[in-house]
């Protein structure tokens, strides 16, 4: 697979694997051993770029991937994140970025992931209650005790990422960047343009729906994340459809999926954009990575955005708790 350099000169596949609902969100979990296998697939296939965090699950999908990667621990990039104040019972109490904390989850991750270094170690969600200058500084001593390799943001905003960035140099911004949530576009991309700082898109298929496979009618249970998005609502997802339908008549042309169509979408954007899309299955898997082999021509991304703009995408993308959590 096509490697992509993000900030700082880390390299990874133009396509990685984002592995929270192996453990998390997407309804009643998995055999572990299944997921194992998925994810060791995915290195088969070239993917060497793997998202966890210690909230999903939480704590079980860093040991999930610490696992099933822990034979090829030195040809992969392992990206984790740090951010919630968590029990090791599992019990949460909102977000948390004091120093004692990030310096605590960092070595619980180490241990859990079977590794003795954080390739890519993410603020999950920015604590209003800590300077970012102090978080900053905190992963920038993990970094020079050889513990981090590289520091990330998730969903952080425009002026705590020059803040960060000036303490200790950011590698990846991750947020969540589609055809259904172009946000990004307008400030987030200039900066890590102008900072060096490469884009990891998580939900690049818009948690499933832009693959297609999602019926209008269809009802989430209590343990899907889904069932609280205001996006997955009824109303919206019918509305939805308009854009799954662009994408289905591109791919027709191109005899690719709408999801190849979407991803492949996303890394024509920027040669420094790593989509992160997350599947159980395998050959969800195999046809998420045919996107890398798709390509759209300027005049396709042309009729895209065109028609993309005549669609008015329905409902919010979090429910109200989450969006409260975004830095702005």
């Amino acid at each position: 697979m096509e490697m992509r350099t993000l900030g700082q000169g880390l390299q990874v596949s133009a396509l990685g694997l984002g592995c929270m609902g192996m453990s998390a969100s997407y309804g009643p979990r998995p055999e572990r051993a299944d997921m194992v296998r998925v994810v060791r697939a995915a290195v088969e296939r070239g993917v060497t770029f793997f998202d966890t965090a210690e909230v999903y699950g939480p704590f079980d999908n860093e040991e999930l991937v610490g696992e099933a990667l822990a034979p090829v621990r030195d040809q992969v990039v392992i990206a984790t994140k740090f951010g919630f104040d968590i029990e090791p019972d599992g019990t949460q109490h909102g977000l948390s970025s004091r120093p004692e904390t990030i310096r605590r989850v960092a070595d619980e991750a180490l241990r859990r992931l079977r590794s003795d270094r954080i390739d890519l170690f993410y603020q999950h969600r920015v604590d209003p209650d800590v300077p970012m200058e102090d978080v900053a500084g905190t992963v920038r001593e993990l970094v020079e005790a050889g513990k981090v390799g590289h520091f990330g943001l998730s969903e952080a905003g425009v002026a705590n990422i020059r803040r960060a960035h000036a303490v200790q140099p950011v590698t990846a911004l991750q947020s969540e960047y589609s055809l259904w949530w172009r946000e990004p576009e307008a400030d987030f991309l200039p900066l890590l343009e102008e900072l060096g700082i490469g884009f990891v898109p998580f939900s690049p298929l818009g948690r499933g729906f832009l693959t297609g496979t999602i019926d209008p009618n269809a009802s989430f249970g209590a343990d899907d994340i889904r069932a609280s998005i205001p996006r997955f609502a009824a109303d919206a997802m019918a509305a939805n459809q308009a854009l799954v339908g662009l994408l289905a008549r591109i791919g027709a042309e191109k005899e690719a999926s709408p999801a190849q169509v979407a991803l492949a979408w996303l890394l024509a954007q920027r040669p420094w954009i790593v989509p992160i899309p997350g599947t159980r299955r395998l050959e969800r898997l195999e046809e998420n990575l045919g996107a890398a082999d798709l390509t759209l021509t300027p005049a396709d991304l042309q009729a895209i955005d065109a028609a993309a703009e005549q669609i008015q995408v329905a409902g919010e993308r979090y429910p109200e708790q989450m969006d409260r959590m975004i830095d702005r």
